[in-house]
C-alpha cells in the first residue's frame, strides 16, 4: 500500500499514469469527490489489485466467489460499490484480491444511529463484527426508552454482523443525566430492574449482546460502577449474551498541556468481554483548537489501558470527526463546526489552501479565511491518520477497532483497513 500525497501541479491521471491503475479505480476506491480539483496534501491510496475477474453476462456475486473460493464478504470489501447494487455488468472488473500482505484479524465495531441511509450501512456492513445501535436511555427508575430498531438488527444479521444494543443516559439530542446514572448506581433495586429490562429487550430484539456507555464513570465512584459492571455481566453471560463497555477517559487542559484521567480499569476488564476506548477527547467542539487522537497522547493512553487491562480485550477507538474552528479561539465561547473528512477536503479546494500535516500527532491541518473574511482552523483525518492509528493494533496487540461513527462511509479507511487486516465475523466468533 501506498499512501500518494498531492503535490503541486498533480493530475489525478498524472498520478494514475504513475501508478498504473485506472482514473476511475482511482477515483472509485478513495471515492474522490474533487477529481478535477485535487488539494495540494490531499491524500490518494494506491493498492495494486492482484487477481481480477472481468463480469460475464448472467454472473452473480454468490457464484464468483464461489468460483475463486472467497467469502461473498471479501468480495464486498473489496468492491463497496456492489453492495447497493442488485446487477453486475458484463465488461466490468471486480478485484477478487489485492496485492497485499494482511497483518492479523481484527475486530470491529462500528457506532450508528438507527436512521441511517440503508446504502451506506449495506456498503459498512461487510467490515464489521459489531454493529452498536445508539441509543437505548435508561430513566430513573430504571425502564428503557425503546427504539425503532429492528430493520438495522436484520440487516446486520445478513451481513454476518453481531447487533449490539448501546446502554446510557443519553436523550435523542444526545444529552446525558449525571443524577439518573448516579441514582442507579446507588440502588441495587433499581439496577435489578434495569437489569432485567436490558435482557428481556436483548431476546426481544434479536440483540447479540450489550454495550454499555459508562459515561460517568470517576475515581470517586469507581467501586459503585464496579459492582454494577459485575451484576450486569454475571446476569447477562447466564443468558449467554457477550457485554462490551465503551468508556471516555476524562480529559484535564491547563495552558497548551493536556493530561488523561488514568483509572485503574482492572475490575472492568475481569468483567466485560471487550472495553471499547473510544475518544480520547483531545479535539471537542468547545475544546481548543488541535488534532483529534494525536497519536503521541493515544499511545500514552493505550499504554495506561494495557496495564490493567488485558489487551486482547481492548479496542482501539477510532473517532472520524474533523473540526472547523473560527480565530481566535475563546474559552467557553468558541464552538468548533464538527466536520467529515470530505467537507475538509471541500473546504481547502474551495479557499484554495494547502493541507499541511503534523508528524508530531500525526494529523492533517490548514488554515483558510472564508467569505467573511474570518481566519478558521481546520483539524481533521486522512489516509495518513488512519495508517498510524491502525498499526497500533499490531503494535500493542489489541483486539481491534471501536469506529465512531459510520453514518458517513469513509472509503480511505476501510480501504486502508481491508488491506491491512482480515476481519472476524459472528460465525468465526461463536466458533
Amino acid at each position: 500500500m501506498i499512501i500518494h500525497v498531492v503535490e503541486a501541479g498533480d493530475t489525478i491521471e498524472l498520478i494514475s499514469a504513475r501508478y498504473s491503475i485506472p482514473v476511475e479505480r482511482l477515483i472509485q476506491e478513495n471515492d474522490i469527490t474533487n477529481p478535477k480539483d485535487l488539494v495540494v496534501g490531499q491524500t490518494v491510496v494506491i493498492v495494486h489489485p492482484l487477481l481480477t475477474y472481468t463480469v460475464q453476462a448472467g454472473d452473480a456475486i454468490a457464484q464468483i466467489a464461489k468460483k475463486y473460493d472467497v467469502s461473498i464478504m471479501q468480495l464486498l470489501r473489496n468492491n463497496p460499490y456492489l453492495a447497493d447494487r442488485n446487477t453486475l455488468y458484463p465488461g466490468e472488473t471486480i478485484v477478487i484480491s489485492y496485492d497485499s500482505d494482511k497483518i492479523r484479524k481484527i475486530e470491529i465495531s462500528g457506532y450508528t444511529y438507527p436512521f441511517i441511509n440503508r446504502d451506506t450501512l449495506r456498503k459498512t456492513l461487510p467490515f464489521l463484527t459489531y454493529l452498536t445501535v445508539f441509543n437505548y436511555q435508561y430513566t430513573w427508575e430504571g425502564n428503557i426508552v425503546d427504539i425503532d430498531d429492528g430493520e438495522v438488527i436484520k440487516l446486520a444479521k445478513e451481513y454476518g454482523v453481531a447487533p449490539m444494543m448501546l446502554l446510557s443516559t443519553l436523550s435523542e439530542r444526545g444529552v446525558g443525566s449525571f443524577e439518573v446514572a448516579t441514582n442507579m448506581l446507588n440502588s441495587v433495586e433499581v439496577q435489578e430492574r434495569l437489569i432485567e429490562n436490558v435482557i428481556r429487550k436483548l431476546k426481544e430484539k434479536g440483540y447479540y449482546g450489550l454495550n454499555i456507555y459508562l459515561k460517568y464513570m470517576r475515581p470517586e465512584n469507581r467501586t459503585l460502577v464496579e459492582e454494577y459492571v459485575k451484576r450486569m455481566s454475571k446476569r447477562l453471560k447466564e443468558e449467554g449474551f457477550r457485554l462490551l463497555l465503551t468508556i471516555t477517559p476524562r480529559t484535564y487542559i491547563e495552558g497548551i498541556e493536556m493530561t488523561y484521567e488514568n483509572m485503574d480499569y482492572t475490575v472492568i476488564g475481569e468483567n466485560a468481554d471487550g472495553v471499547l476506548f473510544l475518544s480520547y477527547d483531545w479535539a471537542y467542539s468547545f475544546g481548543p483548537p488541535a488534532s483529534g487522537t494525536p497519536i503521541n497522547i493515544v499511545r500514552e493512553v493505550i499504554e495506561n489501558i494495557t496495564s490493567v487491562v488485558p489487551h486482547e480485550k481492548v479496542y482501539l477507538g477510532f473517532p472520524l470527526i474533523g473540526y472547523d474552528w473560527q480565530l481566535p479561539y475563546i474559552p467557553g465561547y468558541t464552538m468548533a463546526r464538527s466536520i467529515t473528512y470530505d467537507v475538509a477536503v471541500e473546504l481547502a479546494a474551495l479557499a484554495n489552501v494547502p493541507i499541511q500535516y503534523d508528524e508530531v500527532s500525526q494529523a492533517p491541518y490548514f488554515l483558510y479565511t472564508n467569505e467573511h473574511g474570518e481566519l478558521h482552523l481546520v483539524w481533521f483525518k486522512d489516509a495518513r491518520s488512519i495508517d498510524a492509528l491502525s498499526d497500533l493494533l499490531p503494535e500493542y496487540d489489541l483486539a481491534g477497532i471501536s469506529v465512531w461513527n459510520i453514518m458517513r462511509y469513509y472509503a480511505q479507511m476501510w480501504f486502508i483497513i481491508n488491506t491491512k487486516f482480515m476481519i472476524e465475523k459472528i460465525e468465526e466468533l461463536n466458533k
